[in-house]
């Protein structure tokens, strides 16, 4: 799920947080990373608890004569959506239901009228009257779930906020979990595993050691790191320059001495994106402009040693 795109998103999270709290301390640093990855997961599992939660107000609805809560009778019931097949999966799901005891997750059973808001959105939507007619065949139920999840769900205020003050990084997480979901949901077959929805979180015990070790080494060698960028632009002033974008320098240049498996333009082509998403809108090109000289320097003097292929 996580790429080191992202990994190297929370460790830049985590030195804007030390240098904004003046807090020294590595072994909590270290900690907060540690948990910022492993609450992304957490994340994805809230997210697939909505569409458990809107299954089984459905199903509560229905088992109680539900078409008289709605205003007024022209309104569709919830019928398609209790029988939506996907929606059935999810629900069913016994290894959700295990994700979600162990992480004692109850957020949205303590919060129903976060789902409540999106259950009656859904009903009173276009695209679940065009819906109805179509119910009950797995690709309509699917295409049904994947629109309703981008038009309604996904761009809801009030989740957004809800969710924002449950999690500190869970703002920056939103756009890659709900993009995951989208591409899960695409993928998703009748005869899919449990398992499909229990996606590994890392790709391995290696981008979790390059996120630890990028965060020691770049904190560790801050002041260091710091000297490399002086001189290197016309009128350097370290106090003109946006936080983001020394901590995202300084980043770069740890790799770039300290990461000899990374390429050189692996490297700063992941901080440019990072940038243009993060920084201001010119951040990208003065951060470009620095690392090409100082790669055309290392490379000069020798201290640019590159072995492997490296990975992203």
């Amino acid at each position: 799920m996580l790429t080191r795109r992202h990994i190297r998103i929370k460790v830049m999270q985590c030195i804007y947080a030390l240098s904004s709290s003046r807090e020294d301390s590595m072994e909590k640093q270290q900690k907060f990373l540690n948990q910022s990855i492993a609450q992304t997961f957490t994340l994805y599992l809230l997210i697939l608890g909505i569409f458990r939660e809107l299954h089984d107000l459905a199903e509560l609805h229905l088992q109680q004569s539900s078409r008289k809560y709605l205003d007024s009778p022209d309104k569709a019931g919830p019928d398609a959506l209790a029988k939506n097949s996907i929606l059935k999966q999810l629900a069913g799901n016994t290894l959700l239901d295990q994700a979600f005891k162990k992480r004692k997750l109850k957020q949205w059973y303590l919060n129903e009228e976060y789902i409540k808001i999106l259950f009656r959105e859904i009903l009173e939507s276009e695209r679940y009257r065009e819906y109805l007619p179509v119910a009950g065949a797995y690709e309509q139920d699917r295409d049904f779930l994947i629109g309703t999840f981008k038009e309604v769900i996904a761009p809801n205020s009030k989740v957004y906020d809800f969710l924002e003050d449950e999690g500190i990084t869970w703002v920056d997480d939103l756009p890659l979990v709900n993009t995951y979901i989208l591409k899960q949901l695409k993928k998703l077959k009748p005869g899919s595993a449990e398992q499909f929805f229990m996606p590994r979180l890392l790709k391995n015990q290696e981008d979790m050691e390059f996120g630890q070790e990028l965060l020691k080494k770049t904190l560790l060698r801050y002041e260091e790191l710091e000297k490399e960028m002086e001189g290197k632009t016309p009128n350097w002033d370290k106090e003109r320059i946006a936080d983001i974008d020394g901590i995202l320098i300084k980043m770069a240049i740890c790799e770039l001495l300290y990461f000899p498996s990374i390429p050189e333009r692996v490297t700063i082509n992941e901080y440019l994106e990072i940038a243009k998403e993060y920084s201001t809108p010119k951040s990208s090109i003065f951060i470009n402009g620095i690392l090409d000289k100082l790669v055309k320097d290392y490379k000069k003097e020798g201290k640019l040693k590159k072995t492997g292929r490296g990975l992203l």
